[in-house]
């Protein structure tokens, strides 16, 4: 089964009215490959969701870039999966390293928020991987497992609606960028577990994005191997290049 290229662009916490307007504009008035071809979200900062929602060309999807793990109420600071629903938003990123690292995020705890975003009809864009020192202690699928573990235990076998984001954290915001050989070897490693500890159909079908400092320069090269799904990018989709990074996705149809 072929696995429709997926772009994701995460604004992170950037933007003004006016910065997110341009980029927008920007984005409307890009030629980019039909949505037969690729599925793309961003993710812009959570105040800037509803003026991207009304304003964003139709082929691109809005996402959220996190959210709580239970029902709303007294958690101060924190948006349910029930009020993103509520607001017509289909995806949420979790378990991204900026909230593992920073904010403390533990891998069980992830997990419940797949589980409970998943549960209320949004689509999870989850996002795994290993820092330097780990990749240099040669423990990446180690640490990638333990990550993936803790979702499975979570999801069970509910994988239909999640896409899997694998995001060195030594290549995140760096200039450093995994090869497109180092890519592909950890997201064959990665469909391997898949496979071996869920099933072979949701092996075959989930797809796994490449997320570290992705460019319009580099992305051709990562989009050319057969296990690379597409891309979470971090800084380049804030930059008119983002358009060139979802038009790689063409690299999988000439393939």
């Amino acid at each position: 089964m072929a696995r429709k290229f997926f772009v994701g662009g995460n604004w992170k916490c950037n933007g003004t009215v006016e910065s997110v307007s341009k980029l927008v504009d920007t984005l409307n008035a890009g030629a980019i490959v039909s949505t037969d071809i690729v599925e793309v979200v961003v993710a812009p900062t959570f105040i800037h969701i509803p003026m991207v929602k009304d304003r964003l060309r139709s082929e691109i999807q809005v996402s959220a870039q996190n959210c709580w793990v239970k029902k709303g109420g007294a958690y101060t600071g924190e948006v349910s999966a029930e009020q993103l629903v509520d607001l017509g938003i289909p995806y949420v990123i979790l378990g991204h390293s900026e909230r593992r690292h920073i904010l403390k995020e533990s891998h069980d705890f992830v997990g419940q928020k797949c589980a409970y975003a998943l549960s209320k009809g949004l689509k999870v864009i989850a996002c795994i991987g290993e820092t330097l020192d780990e990749r240099e202690a040669g423990n990446t699928i180690k640490v990638c497992a333990e990550q993936l573990i803790a979702i499975k235990e979570a999801i069970g076998q509910n994988w239909s609606e999640v896409v899997v984001a694998y995001e060195p954290v030594w290549a995140i915001g760096t200039g450093k960028v995994a090869t497109p050989e180092q890519a592909e070897e950890v997201h064959a490693e990665l469909r391997k577990w898949l496979a071996e500890n869920v099933s072979a159909e949701v092996a075959e079908a989930t797809r796994i994005l490449y997320g570290g400092s992705v460019t319009g320069g580099n992305c051709k090269e990562l989009a050319k191997k057969p296990n690379v799904d597409g891309f979470l990018v971090g800084g380049a989709a804030l930059k008119p290049e983002f358009i060139d990074i979802i038009n790689s996705a063409q690299i999988k149809v000439a393939a």
